[in-house]
């Protein structure tokens, strides 16, 4: 081996373990983050309260996020690719119809409020006050999703109207549920009920094809 070959290797071997440690500690640091905001709020999540609860120095939180804003994007980016993952694997899986479907989607919205510390007050970051830029709406990003579950699952293409249709069927669901854990730890049963109904309906009347065995 020549020098060239072994300089290449050796830059190799170092660069992926501190690429994997700077993972590792970004995800305590946004572990810490959840903790603040669970026992303070969002409000009052401040980068010297991360490195606290994270027994980090204050210089190895401003290493990774800027400011606070960029501590609770950066969380709330995590929230939303969590509640995406576990929306995919509910979509992955083969349910009996389109309304088991839709309920298994319902139980993994709840699981993930209840067990993804700061989704309860953050979710994906939709109500961030971030000055000029906003965050986008969550609900088009799982209407693609959806529609191609429709689409491998149910051999359905949707129109644009359809797929407007979904999109409020799918804010509404989110809109219930969230409301049904802004007082209860474990949701309330009778907006998480109301939301599969609504849902139900919703996409009934959209897609009146799946209407019949739904």
């Amino acid at each position: 081996m020549n020098d060239r070959q072994a300089s290449g290797s050796s830059v190799t071997v170092r660069h992926e373990p501190v690429q994997a440690r700077a993972a590792l500690r970004i995800e305590a640091l946004l572990d810490a983050a959840a903790a603040v905001v669970v026992d303070h709020g969002i409000e009052h999540l401040t980068t010297a309260l991360v490195a606290e609860r994270a027994g980090a120095s204050i210089g190895t939180v401003y290493r990774y996020f800027p400011d606070r804003v960029a501590v609770l994007v950066a969380l709330a980016e995590r929230n939303l690719e969590r509640i995406r993952l576990a929306i995919e694997r509910v979509l992955l899986a083969e349910h009996p119809s389109l309304m088991a479907t839709i309920e298994a989607v319902v139980d993994a919205m709840v699981e993930t409020f209840r067990t993804v510390p700061s989704f309860r007050s953050l979710r994906g970051g939709e109500g961030l006050d971030l000055g000029p830029t906003e965050r986008p709406p969550v609900a088009p990003t799982f209407v693609d999703d959806m529609a191609a579950h429709l689409r491998e699952r149910w051999e359905i293409e949707l129109d644009d109207e359809q797929r407007e249709a979904l999109e409020l069927a799918i804010g509404a669901l989110d809109a219930l549920v969230t409301y049904a854990f802004l007082h209860d730890p474990d949701g309330d049963p009778r907006y998480l009920q109301l939301g599969v109904q609504v849902m139900r309906e919703r996409i009934v009347a959209a897609l009146p094809q799946l209407a019949e065995g739904a």
